[in-house]
């Protein structure tokens, strides 16, 4: 993992460079490089675990999210690792230890690479670079994980954007980069006099690599795609704190035009951030999903909640659910949302919430938990998104603990075939609904017992009702945040579910039921 030539580099991201390390640099690249260097000259005098991390508690918070950033990273076994802005090598001797072949830890102050190298350069394989990642070049296809932490908050947007691009190159097909940053605002209490650090919304981050594009000397066009976002658990624990993040990302060859992927579908159609909000407008502060806090409360009343469960929430949207559950029971609860714009405007009101929450962006049909790791597992009119339930509600039935409870609500239809005009309908929002007596089969059928299927249709339409009357009363406040076609949307878009649920046709189920206890 020799660096490479700043040309080779410069040829492979063409346009998307601002430049190389032989152009003249920019004086907003000069200033951001000089405050960064004195900020970080500043807090890395002593080379310790405190000063790296900037907060009275880093030990404690240490020895836990050490291993917690780790599995998030997870395999690393028999892989080429650079590790970026490495500091003192708090995951070096870590990354060498999961068994990565090659560890390459770069960073650009002297003191904290000879302090890495003294405590972990008798690792075979280890190599230590003093370097600035900005000015940091690699061979194309050298490495299989770019890992690092707390980095690109140290990085004006250009050289984010810059180091994404070039990190494509680096990377060899199916390569991965992983990162953790502090989102929103200052998550260390040590007092700065000065604090050029960029914490930025999550969304800036995901726009940022979701962009990124990289063609290799052969052609080859190379992008990330991305696999997840997590919360630091162990921040949350202790600081009620859900800024410090994890993204994790793959690099795909593609062709110069992109295959949507169905998360970017929901990000751009069904659930823009403004869409989102409308959303909200109508069901209420934190809501998504029909009847709002009314029948959150209600539902929720259902499940026995006690301090200390751990709760799952599939389809978290923008967390109202979850807060409420936190707060009012003392439960953990892990949000999971496919949808990042619904993750992000969580992860936004989480700042203000401090409760025992955490958000995660992620795919429910693949990511996987220990089994027996909830006691309840809760959703909320997003499994009609999913084509083959019965394989998600076995895996949901292995992350429940013996006796552990799920409760969902979700989107049916009558028996037999829909009328046309729903079948287009379901078939433009890519839904895949059952009646609520074929959809408490499927639960059965997946392993769960005592299962309850109910026709809540009743309590959808009087939702529906209410909602759409306070919509129509309210109009002129609904036009001082939004416009007369988003007011339009809205009020036509209700009025549509009203009519597919008089002409008999749309139908909303409850669905409850229990792991059993015993195998």
């Amino acid at each position: 993992m020799a660096p490479a030539t700043p040309a080779a580099t410069m040829q492979a991201c063409g346009e998307t460079m601002v430049q190389g390390k032989d152009g003249e640099a920019s004086h907003e690249k000069r200033t951001e490089r000089a405050v960064q260097t004195k900020y970080w000259f500043e807090h890395s005098q002593e080379t310790t675990i405190n000063a790296m991390m900037l907060d009275s508690q880093a030990d404690m918070l240490d020895k836990e999210e050490r291993p917690e950033v780790m599995r998030l990273l997870g395999d690393v076994k028999g892989k080429d690792v650079l590790e970026l802005g490495a500091g003192i090598g708090r995951f070096t001797g870590e990354l060498k230890v999961q068994g990565a072949k090659k560890v390459a830890a770069v960073d650009f102050m002297q003191n904290l690479v000879d302090e890495n190298r003294k405590t972990h350069g008798h690792l075979e394989g280890t190599e230590f670079l003093c370097a600035d990642v900005t000015e940091l070049d690699f061979p194309a296809n050298s490495v299989d994980v770019v890992f690092s932490n707390w980095l690109l908050m140290y990085l004006s947007d250009e050289e984010v954007k810059e180091l994404a691009c070039k990190m494509l190159l680096w990377l060899r097909p199916g390569g991965r980069v992983f990162f953790r940053e502090s989102c929103f605002q200052q998550s260390g209490d040590k007092k700065r006099q000065e604090n050029p650090t960029h914490y930025r919304n999550p969304r800036e981050y995901i726009q940022i690599f979701e962009d990124a594009q990289a063609r290799a000397t052969d052609g080859k066009l190379s992008q990330y795609r991305l696999e997840s976002v997590h919360c630091v658990d162990t921040y949350v624990k202790y600081k009620k704190n859900q800024n410090q993040l994890c993204f994790s990302w793959r690099s795909k060859e593609t062709s110069l035009s992109r295959t949507p992927s169905f998360r970017h579908f929901l990000d751009n159609q069904q659930y823009k951030v403004n869409g989102i909000l409308r959303y909200e407008r109508i069901f209420g502060e934190g809501y998504v999903s029909t009847g709002g806090f009314e029948t959150t409360k209600d539902f929720v009343s259902m499940l026995d909640l006690k301090p200390g469960q751990k709760v799952l929430d599939v389809g978290c949207g923008i967390g109202g659910g979850d807060f409420y559950m936190a707060k009012e029971f003392g439960v953990s609860v892990h949000g999971l949302d496919l949808s990042s714009n619904m993750v992000t405007i969580a992860l936004e009101r989480a700042v203000k919430q401090r409760c025992d929450v955490r958000f995660e962006i992620s795919d429910c049909t693949t990511r996987d938990f220990d089994e027996n790791s909830f006691d309840v597992i809760y959703s909320r009119d997003t499994i009609l998104h999913i084509q083959d339930k019965l394989t998600l509600y076995q895996r949901l039935l292995r992350f429940l603990k013996p006796g552990g409870k799920l409760l969902v609500s979700d989107y049916c239809k009558a028996p037999g075939e829909p009328t046309e005009q729903f079948a287009a309908y379901i078939a433009q929002r890519g839904y895949d609904l059952h009646s609520v007596e074929e959809y408490g089969k499927i639960l059965e059928e997946a392993g769960f017992k005592n299962v309850v299927a109910e026709d809540r249709t009743w309590q959808f339409k009087e939702s529906l009702e209410r909602e759409l009357a306070i919509a129509e009363a309210d109009k002129e406040g609904f036009l001082r945040e939004f416009t007369a076609e988003d007011f339009a949307a809205v009020v036509n878009g209700w009025r549509e579910k009203l009519e597919r649920v008089h002409s008999n046709q749309q139908k909303w189920g409850l669905f409850l039921a229990e792991k059993p206890k015993s195998s």
